[in-house]
């Protein structure tokens, strides 16, 4: 597990655990929405999000987290050794998102590029402005892709990993502690 695709509904916790896998793996981690969303939340082109990943996904290492399909299948799969699904349940995912949501824009905490959360956005019903109406209504959406997606022929390279609960998550990382260490990592005391 060298080369990880990690995907899920927003709000389930992809970058926390990306970030540790990347660690933990000794590779790069790459989040494709702080690629994506430039400064003033404009969108990257299309062909310049998939140079730009592919650039990033020419290492031995790494973790992406995202779900943006284009990418995903046509440079971040083909590549990839193991894909992490997190399938949190909607009401885990609602809980997260809406704490992580009020917190940033509370805090005014800067996401990606200088972009940050409003208010305004927030309370929107527009899933194309609230990330909670987003992850509300995405949810079984992105479920039933994945599920689909690891039974598919095209993918039979790929080790999915699904992840269903907090408890599995934390199982999981507490399982890579120890294979964490590759043998030219000295253990630390």
């Amino acid at each position: 597990m060298q080369r990880i695709s990690l995907v899920g509904a927003s709000g389930s916790g992809k970058s926390t655990l990306g970030r540790r896998l990347a660690e933990a793996v000794g590779g790069r981690f790459v989040e494709l929405d702080s690629i994506q969303h430039q400064a003033g939340w404009v969108q990257l082109a299309p062909e310049e999000l998939r140079r730009r990943v592919d650039e990033l996904t020419r290492a031995d290492r790494w973790v992406v987290d995202g779900n943006y399909s284009d990418v995903r299948e046509t440079v971040v799969w083909p590549r990839a050794d193991t894909v992490i699904w997190l399938d949190l349940p909607r009401r885990v995912v609602m809980r997260q998102v809406t704490r992580r949501t009020l917190g940033r824009v509370l805090l005014r905490r800067e996401l990606w590029n200088g972009n940050r959360e409003t208010l305004r956005n927030v309370l929107s019903r527009d899933p194309d402005r609230s990330i909670l109406m987003w992850a509300w209504s995405t949810h079984s959406i992105v479920h039933d892709r994945y599920k689909a997606a690891a039974g598919d022929p095209r993918w039979a390279h790929l080790d999915f990993i699904r992840l269903g609960s907090r408890r599995d998550v934390d199982g999981f990382l507490a399982g890579l502690e120890p294979a964490a260490l590759s043998p030219a990592t000295p253990a630390r005391p």
